[in-house]
């Protein structure tokens, strides 16, 4: 039994569950290895069982070390095959499964009681084990050789989605599967946008241009951000890019175990509020990295968690002006015993092209 499982199961009992099934794709290959498209982990007090589908059956006994492999097929369902485990209490991904998915488990099994299992696979994969962020530090490499390589690129006259296809392919030369969300290149007044995804727009002399990327490395991913200016800055961009550079690099000094995200986000906002650009900075401060670019625990005014040895989390404050343009300036780190390991190693000094 993998450690992942064995955390796993110990939840499970704290809960009073004998059993769980999981198909999320992410935490189904946290549980068990397996990278293919369709399966189930089945999870109980004494056995840990994949169910798949004939397609996945030897892939499944490749990756799925401890687990017993059963395949289901027409005559043999998964309900046939849970119901045949004689199970009381059955979690389930209450935020993963659909309405129709439901009422066919519920209709199905036969007096096996279904609960939610909330958010307990999501706090067992906020902590991340020594195999994780060794990935995790793998894809963050990649991005920033990516961003090394994409400043020989940029320049006036090239679009931002020609720069979005550089680094994608760049990426994918030096070993990632693929980026772990759509890349974000936005230029000019577009920079203002926070989550504006490259466009046909011809970058220009003058332009601010945020760059917001991140790669997929054996399933885990990276997330970083930086924003250069083509030619020379003016005083008003340096203004901005200052003030986002003050803010990310006093947040990182706080970022340790035993405080919350809150306070982190805190603190980067209160010197962009001192600066006259409170307004302008209207997202959270930062969130989970691992299986998804998205996670728990979040950096922002709600982020209640208490931050832990071992997760990995962004820290991206934000300045963005509309009309005008917008600066981001994103690391991605790693919680240690006393504070943190940024694994973003890319400059951040103001960058002019």
């Amino acid at each position: 039994m993998n450690k992942r499982v064995k955390r796993f199961k110990e939840y499970l009992k704290e809960k009073n569950l004998d059993s769980a099934i999981v198909f999320k794709p992410e935490n189904r290959r946290y549980l068990s290895g397996f990278t293919g498209t369709s399966g189930y982990v089945i999870i109980t007090e004494d056995k840990e069982l994949f169910v798949t589908d004939f397609r996945y059956v030897q892939q499944a006994s490749n990756q799925c070390q401890g687990f017993e492999i059963i395949k289901h097929t027409d005559k043999k369902t998964i309900y046939d095959i849970l119901n045949e485990l004689n199970l009381k209490k059955l979690g389930f991904e209450d935020k993963f499964v659909t309405v129709s998915q439901y009422n066919d488990f519920n209709e199905k099994l036969n007096n096996i009681e279904l609960y939610p299992l909330k958010d307990m696979l999501n706090r067992l994969r906020t902590i991340k084990d020594e195999d994780e962020i060794k990935e995790i530090e793998k894809a963050a490499q990649i991005a920033d050789k990516a961003f090394e390589y994409i400043c020989s690129v940029i320049k006036p006259g090239i679009t931002e989605w020609e720069v979005a296809l550089e680094l994608e392919h760049f990426m994918k030369k030096k070993g990632a599967s693929g980026t772990s969300f759509e890349s974000i290149v936005a230029s000019g007044k577009r920079s203002s946008l926070p989550h504006g995804v490259a466009s046909h727009k011809v970058i220009e002399d003058g332009d601010f241009v945020t760059l917001d990327f991140g790669c997929v490395y054996n399933g885990y991913c990276s997330d970083m951000t930086r924003t250069v200016v083509v030619g020379s800055a003016t005083d008003k961009q340096k203004d901005i890019y200052n003030t986002v550079l003050e803010a990310q690099k006093e947040a990182l000094k706080h970022i340790k175990p035993g405080v919350t995200g809150y306070n982190v986000d805190k603190i980067a906002r209160d010197i962009i509020k001192e600066k006259g650009y409170g307004d302008y900075f209207g997202h959270g401060l930062g969130h989970g990295v691992g299986l998804e670019v998205h996670e728990e625990p979040r950096l922002s005014p709600l982020g209640k968690e208490t931050l832990c040895r071992n997760m990995v989390v962004t820290d991206e404050p934000g300045i963005y002006l509309p009309d005008f343009g917008g600066v981001r300036i994103e690391d991605l780190v790693v919680v240690t015993e006393e504070g943190c390991k940024v694994l973003s190693k890319s400059p951040k000094h103001l960058i002019e092209l």
